[in-house]
C-alpha cells in the first residue's frame, strides 16, 4: 500500500509539473486536462505499473489496451530526421527594428523603428545525422522564423555567406557526396573531393569551410547570412536586390582543430549546452541585422552574377545598411515540439519581400516545404511552433493526416462563395520584372569561380594561410581514395585561386611523397 501511495503521489507530482509546463508555454493547449491518470482515449488508469496477466507470472494478455497503447506510441515517437541539418538546437526571442528601411520595403514588420516581432531560431550543423557531434568542420545552419502580422517569414541561411553549388539540379548529388558511404556508412572524404572536382564553383565555399571559421566556438559567437539574393519591394513598386547579414554582438570566435578535438572528446553538444546555459543565466545573445541593397540595373557592370549564390557582394560598392537587432531570451519548452517539429522554408515570405531568380533558391522554394510535408506531415503549418500568430483564413487546405484545426465555415471548403462571405486581401505590389528567354539548361555566363576565393585567402595573415593549406592537404588532397587525377584537378583549382597557395600545396604534397 505504501508503494502504491508513493506511485500515485509521484504521478500527481508529474501531472502537476506537466500542467505548470503547459501554463508556461506560449502555445495554447487545445485539449482538456483530467485530474487523474488516463489513457490517450480518456479511460481512467488505476495501475500504470503492472501489465494485465494470467496469474502473477503471466503470460501477458493481448487485451491490455493500456500496455499496447504505451508501446505502440513509443514506436512512433520519432519522425524522420532532417536529411541535412539534423543536429540542432532552438531558442526564442524577438526582432526589433532599429533603423528606418520603409523606403526600401513595405514589409509590415520592418515598417518603423521600435517595432518588435517574435522569432524562433534554429542553429544546426549541416552534414551530421541527428545526435552528431557539434565540433565538426561544417557549415552551421542559421534559420530565423519571424512571426509577423502578415504571416510567417523564414530567413533560412548559414554562418557562411556563400554556398557550394549554384543550381538546385546538383543539390541531391551534393548531399549524397557529403553523407557517409552507402556501402559502409563511414564518412569518406574522397567522395566529396571527387564530386566537387567537377564543380569549380565550390572553391569559394571550401575557402570558408577550411578557414579558421569552419568550426565555430559556439552558436553565440558566429555570424549568419541569408546566403541567397532576395528582392525587396517598396510601396511604389520599386525593386531592389537584397542580401542579409546577421552580425553577432558577441563577436566571432572559432575553434582550432586541436581545440575542437579536445572539446568533442568531453562534450559533443557543447554548442547546444552553451546556448541553453547562457539564456538560462540571463546572458541573452544578440545579432544585428544588416542588408546590402542593389539596383538590378547594376548587375550588368559587375564581373560576377549577383544572383550567384557562390559569390559575395563587395561592401565598398554595396555597403551594409543596419535594419534591426535580434535577441534570444527564451529557451524552448519542449525539444521535440519546438526543435524537431519546427519547420523552415525560404518559400515563406511576406508582402514587400520576394524571391530572386537565383537558381538554387528557386529549387529550395519547393524542396524545403516538400520535405516538411514528408517529415512532419501535410498539416505541419497547423502545429503551434509553425502556425502564424497573425491567423489563417483558408478553407481549401483541409483534411489530411493530423488535421486538428477547426476552421470557420467548414461546410464551404472552396472559393469563391457568396455563402461564406470570405474576402481576399487587398492587392499589394509584387515583382514586376520582365523576364523573356528561350527554354535552356546552361551554366550562367559570369562564373568567375576563383577570384573571390583568392581575395579572401590573401586577406589572411601568414599563419592563417598556413593553417588553411595544411587542412586542404590533409582533408582533401591526401585523403585515402583520392586519386592522382583528382589531386591534379584540385591543385589546378587552388593554383587558380592563388599562385602562392598552389606552390605551398605542391610542397606539402612533395613532403608527403606525392609527386604530380
Amino acid at each position: 500500500m505504501a508503494s502504491m501511495s508513493l506511485s500515485r503521489g509521484l504521478m500527481m507530482a508529474l501531472l502537476a509539473a506537466s500542467l505548470f509546463a503547459m501554463a508556461q508555454c506560449q502555445c495554447p493547449f487545445s485539449g482538456v486536462v483530467a485530474d487523474q491518470w488516463t489513457t490517450n482515449s480518456g479511460q481512467p488508469v488505476y495501475n500504470n505499473d503492472d501489465s494485465l496477466t494470467v496469474g502473477l507470472r503471466g503470460p501477458v494478455l493481448l487485451e491490455d489496451y493500456h500496455l499496447l497503447e504505451k508501446l505502440a506510441h513509443l514506436n512512433r515517437e520519432r519522425i524522420p530526421e532532417r536529411l541535412v541539418h539534423a543536429t540542432g538546437t532552438t531558442a526564442k526571442g524577438f526582432f526589433e527594428v532599429t533603423k528606418d528601411v520603409s523606403n526600401f520595403t513595405f514589409a509590415d514588420f520592418l515598417s518603423e523603428p521600435g517595432k518588435k516581432t517574435d522569432v524562433i531560431v534554429r542553429f544546426s550543423t549541416g552534414v551530421p545525422s541527428r545526435g552528431g557531434a557539434e565540433t565538426v568542420r561544417d557549415p552551421r545552419g542559421f534559420a530565423v522564423k519571424f512571426y509577423t502580422n502578415e504571416g510567417n517569414y523564414d530567413l533560412v541561411g548559414n554562418n557562411m555567406p556563400v554556398f557550394f553549388i549554384r543550381d538546385a539540379m546538383k543539390f541531391a548529388d551534393m548531399v549524397h557526396a557529403f553523407k557517409p558511404n552507402p556501402v559502409t556508412n563511414l564518412p569518406n572524404n574522397w567522395r566529396m573531393v571527387d564530386f566537387f572536382s567537377h564543380l569549380p564553383e565550390s572553391v569559394h565555399m571550401f575557402t570558408h569551410v577550411f578557414d579558421d571559421i569552419g568550426i565555430p566556438k559556439d552558436y553565440r559567437h558566429m555570424n549568419g547570412f541569408g546566403v541567397h539574393t532576395f528582392k525587396w519591394i517598396n510601396s511604389e513598386g520599386k525593386e531592389r536586390l537584397v542580401k542579409y547579414h546577421w552580425k553577432s554582438s558577441q563577436g566571432v570566435e572559432s575553434l582550432l582543430d586541436e581545440e575542437a578535438q579536445a572539446i568533442g572528446g568531453k562534450d559533443q553538444k557543447h554548442m547546444t549546452r552553451d546556448l541553453i546555459t547562457s539564456i538560462a543565466n540571463g546572458d541573452f545573445p544578440e545579432w544585428v541585422l544588416h542588408v546590402q541593397l542593389m539596383d538590378p540595373s547594376a548587375a550588368a557592370s559587375l564581373d560576377f552574377d549577383p544572383l550567384d549564390v557562390t559569390k559575395t557582394w563587395p561592401e565598398d560598392r554595396f555597403p551594409l545598411v543596419e535594419v534591426g537587432r535580434m535577441v534570444l531570451d527564451k529557451n524552448i519548452n519542449n525539444f521535440f515540439n519546438e526543435n524537431e517539429q519546427v519547420a523552415f522554408s525560404p518559400a515563406l515570405v511576406v508582402p514587400g519581400i520576394t524571391y530572386s531568380e537565383d537558381k538554387l533558391l528557386q529549387g529550395r522554394i519547393f524542396a524545403y516545404t516538400d520535405t516538411q510535408r514528408y517529415r512532419v506531415g501535410p498539416n505541419y503549418l497547423s502545429l503551434p511552433v509553425n502556425a502564424p500568430k497573425s491567423g489563417v483564413l483558408n478553407n481549401q487546405m483541409v483534411d489530411g493526416v493530423l488535421n486538428f484545426v477547426n476552421k470557420p465555415n467548414e461546410e464551404v471548403n472552396y472559393f469563391p462563395s457568396k455563402i461564406s462571405g470570405a474576402q481576399l486581401a487587398e492587392r499589394y505590389p509584387i515583382s514586376g520584372e520582365s523576364i523573356c528567354g528561350k527554354r535552356t539548361q546552361q551554366v550562367i555566363k559570369k562564373e568567375s569561380n576563383f577570384g573571390q576565393a583568392g581575395e579572401l585567402y590573401r586577406s589572411w595573415d601568414a599563419d592563417r594561410q598556413e593553417r588553411f593549406a595544411e587542412r586542404i592537404s590533409k582533408e582533401m588532397l591526401l585523403q585515402p581514395g583520392v586519386t592522382e587525377v583528382l589531386q591534379k584537378i584540385w591543385m589546378h583549382y587552388w593554383s587558380e585561386v592563388d599562385v602562392g597557395l598552389g606552390n605551398k600545396l605542391k610542397t606539402k604534397m612533395e613532403d608527403a611523397g606525392v609527386l604530380l
